[in-house]
């Protein structure tokens, strides 16, 4: 440390020479002011700095040199103070304009340091450097964000001691540069960083630093660009798989993708649809596309007429809703004309299947109903007897199976069950009927039904009756003894059928020895759940679907139905629901059971087609019979006639202006 006394220096010498207490090894311990200079003293006690007249006061062992600026020190060297230097007014003055020249080169110095630091803590990338023993001197502030230290906790510890992955000091070792090095951070945080070597102009390598930046954002945006063309490519092979027809628009409502199948149904290609209007599809009626558009909710079960075939669709249009916006709409449209055709096999498939199935318990037949579980009561009491069983009910109620449940709970059941439309009986048929249901003469015989009772012809109704009091019927001219269970159904009203001649009055008596009477199902409305659960879980294993549940509207929906075909009628309008419903659903909705019950009503004509008749007149002369028969039905009410048919109001009206129904 250099101890510096100055003597008779100006306020302006002082200043400047106060940069010497900026160099690390100078300090002014003390002011000489022989001429008492207010502005000197001022500035010696502004600065703390010691100041007095007497020179003699602060020559000690601390100076080592003195600044002499008035010429009248007394001595240049004294060997009294040997380790003082004095240096005389001119080289004193000499030192001050030095100084001074140094002080404005240092401001300017000073003022680039600060914009070049400014620059080097604003950009965005890390930067660190190393000096040649490998110690950071170079840390900015972006680069205290990604590693998480700051500028005092790094500065001047070795560089592996903050990042161990460090590649600096083997870019100082060997002087060649490191482009575009991807790593991961003990912090988890993925740089690019690229290393250079600190080259003087004379060749010499002082040190090293890297420039980084943080990938992370990069690396995961990238990420998802694969994801999303990944999903993208899986949703158009869906879609382009499905045999569904699929059509999408944008938000303007301009088609943006059509599938196959779509071209299969309207025989529009998609270089007629893509870019073009949403309605140029339709044939007649408004465009869902853009009521979905212009609504921003979903719309579902819409019958319509699409392509250059007028093909009777359904249509369920839902938004494309990306961050609460409307981004386009998707529609997946049906074929009805396919459905149709469908559900006809369908029928014909349970129909035999009901004909091979003869195993019925008491524990099929579900309900609740107080009725109901009457008639359980007598049917279990009657498989204990037997006496002729009369079956009484409408079409559909479940004759046929309190039949099969007393059968098969009876001594019998080992035995054949045999069901027999009296409509197609003859004489030789009841003969052969009887004759069959005996199966040997050790075993117990079978039950025969005889379903609807009243359309048995008088003849054949001679020949029951004959059995029925004798045990035995006459072929060939001689009796045969026989042992089979009769049981028989009617959904017509007996005693009128007595009365108008149509039913022998003594056959009557004889087969309503008990009687059973089942209750329709409009008046156990709440054992429709049950028979909903237990029909879903048959029709799940006969289409191979998934249906769970029925929404509770949609249950509200069947429980106000008046079901004048009974549970078969509820069977055949789940299983045409369950048809309509969208693809992977696991629930049936309102929408599924009016379209359901619509498309149930819908008949072929059996009339020869006129001549010089299109198509298209013939299915608009249809439409309108349907829509005056629901209108009819719904006592005008246009709200009823247009949920009945499932469609919209709107369309309704359209249609009825049409007609000129309205």
């Amino acid at each position: 440390m250099q101890n510096l006394l100055i003597i008779d220096a100006d306020q302006n010498s002082l200043r400047v020479l106060q940069q010497l207490e900026q160099l690390e090894h100078v300090r002014i311990i003390g002011i000489v002011d022989t001429n008492a200079n207010d502005s000197v003293s001022k500035f010696a006690r502004q600065k703390g700095i010691p100041h007095g007249p007497d020179p003699e006061s602060f020559l000690s062992g601390n100076v080592q040199l003195v600044l002499d600026f008035s010429g009248n020190f007394p001595f240049t060297y004294n060997p009294k103070y040997p380790q003082i230097t004095v240096l005389s007014k001119s080289s004193s003055q000499l030192i001050v304009k030095l100084l001074a020249c140094q002080g404005t080169e240092l401001e300017l110095l000073q003022s680039d340091i600060l914009i070049y630091k400014s620059i080097f803590n604003s950009v965005g990338e890390g930067m660190i450097g190393i000096d040649g023993m490998g110690t950071i001197n170079l840390f900015n502030d972006s680069a205290s964000k990604m590693l998480g230290f700051s500028f005092d906790e790094v500065l001047g510890k070795p560089i592996l001691s903050v990042i161990p992955e460090s590649g600096l000091p083997d870019v100082l070792k060997k002087g060649q540069i490191d482009s575009n090095v991807e790593l991961q951070l003990t912090n988890g945080l993925d740089i690019l960083s690229s290393r250079y070597p600190l080259v003087m102009p004379d060749g010499t390598i002082t040190g090293a630093f890297a420039v980084f930046k943080d990938i992370t954002g990069v690396i995961r945006t990238a990420e998802e660009i694969t994801d999303l063309k990944r999903v993208k490519t899986m949703l158009e092979a869906i879609i382009h798989s499905s045999d569904d027809a699929i059509s999408v628009v944008d938000s303007e409502g301009l088609g943006i993708l059509v599938n196959p199948a779509y071209t299969r149904l309207t025989g529009l290609t998609d270089k007629e649809v893509i870019g073009q209007p949403a309605t140029v599809d339709i044939s007649s009626g408004e465009s869902i596309h853009m009521r979905v558009l212009e609504t921003k909710r979903p719309v579902r079960g819409v019958n319509m007429q699409l392509g250059e075939n007028n093909r009777d669709v359904i249509v369920n249009v839902a938004p494309i809703i990306v961050d609460q916006e409307v981004k386009g709409s998707v529609g997946v449209i049906h074929d009805i004309t396919e459905m149709r055709s469908l559900m006809k096999q369908l029928d014909h498939a349970k129909a035999m299947i009901r004909e091979l199935e003869s195993t019925y318990t008491f524990d099929d037949i579900l309900g609740n109903n107080e009725d109901l579980l009457i008639a359980v009561s007598q049917a279990k009491i009657a498989a204990g007897s037997e006496i002729p069983v009369m079956l009484r009910g409408e079409p559909g109620s479940g004759k046929e199976l309190f039949a099969h449940a007393i059968h098969t709970g009876s001594k019998r059941k080992e035995s054949e069950f045999i069901r027999v439309s009296c409509s197609s009986l003859d004489v030789d048929a009841i003969e052969a009927a009887i004759k069959h249901t005996e199966i040997q003469h050790e075993k117990r015989s079978g039950t025969l039904f005889l379903d609807e009772i009243t359309e048995l012809k008088p003849d054949v109704q001679k020949k029951l009756l004959e059995y029925i009091g004798s045990g035995s019927i006459t072929a060939a001219g001689k009796p045969i003894q026989l042992s089979v269970r009769i049981i028989t159904s009617s959904a017509a009203n007996l005693e009128r059928a007595v009365h108008e001649g149509v039913l022998c009055e003594e056959l009557y008596y004889q087969l309503t020895r008990m009687s059973i009477r089942i209750p329709p199902l409009r008046m156990r409305t709440d054992d429709i759940g049950i028979l909903t659960d237990a029909l879903l879980a048959m029709l799940n294993q006969e289409f191979g679907m998934a249906i769970q549940q029925v929404t509770p509207e949609a249950m509200l929906r069947l429980q106000s139905y008046e079901w004048p075909g009974n549970v078969r009628e509820l069977e055949n309008v789940l299983s045409r629901a369950m048809i309509l419903t969208e693809s992977g659903s696991a629930k049936l909705n309102e929408e599924d059971i009016v379209r359901a019950l619509s498309s149930r009503s819908v008949q072929q004509p059996d009339s020869a087609l006129p001549d010089k008749r299109t198509l298209a007149s013939l299915m608009e002369d249809h439409e309108k019979l349907l829509l005056e028969t629901s209108l009819r039905e719904n006592n005008g009410q246009k709200v009823l006639t247009a949920d009945r048919l499932g469609i919209s109001l709107r369309s309704l009206y359209y249609k009825l202006e049409k007609y000129k129904l309205i």
